[in-house]
């Protein structure tokens, strides 16, 4: 059997993976100011390049930030309630969070799909591709999808088990 586990090994290698991309987006940033200022030599594929692994980072590192705790919540009330009673608090909330992750899922394999099979790129100058970076969002949504219900598992787990600290 799949066990939570796994998810969370998986979105974790992910997110480190793409965490790369930040080093990389710096590096070339860094390299567009050198030949900009000390050579006047301005590039054109910079700004979109760091834009777009920026973008893959962001979206395939969601799952890991979920995993890790690293999204929005009112911690105000939150962190005042006990395991069981936050335990309560995700499964309510899991619901909204599904349906968002489904629509995403939904609206952006459809986009992907369209996106892959155009071979779609920018209207800049470049016009590099970004069908990649628009097929992330997809991958991403299911990579959400596998964490929340490893979330939502454990959360259940311990409304279950009765756990109030």
């Amino acid at each position: 059997m799949f066990q939570l586990d796994t998810i969370d090994k998986i979105n974790r290698w992910i997110g480190k993976a793409v965490s790369v991309f930040v080093l990389l987006v710096m590096s070339i940033t860094l390299l567009e100011v050198f030949l900009r200022y000390g050579f006047n030599r301005p590039t054109i594929w910079v700004h979109e390049t760091s834009q777009q692994m920026f973008s893959i980072a962001f979206l395939l590192g969601s799952a890991y930030t979920l995993q890790k705790g690293g999204h929005v919540r009112v911690d105000i009330l939150y962190l005042r309630l006990s395991t069981r009673g936050r335990a309560i608090i995700e499964i309510v909330t899991s619901l909204f969070y599904f349906l968002f992750i489904g629509v995403l899922l939904w609206k952006g394999g459809e986009m992907a799909y369209e996106s892959v099979t155009m071979l779609e790129r920018t209207q800049t100058p470049w016009e590099p591709y970004v069908f990649h970076v628009i097929l992330a969002l997809p991958i991403a949504a299911f990579l959400l999808l596998l964490q929340g219900i490893a979330d939502l598992i454990r959360n259940l787990k311990t409304l279950v088990s009765g756990k109030n600290s």
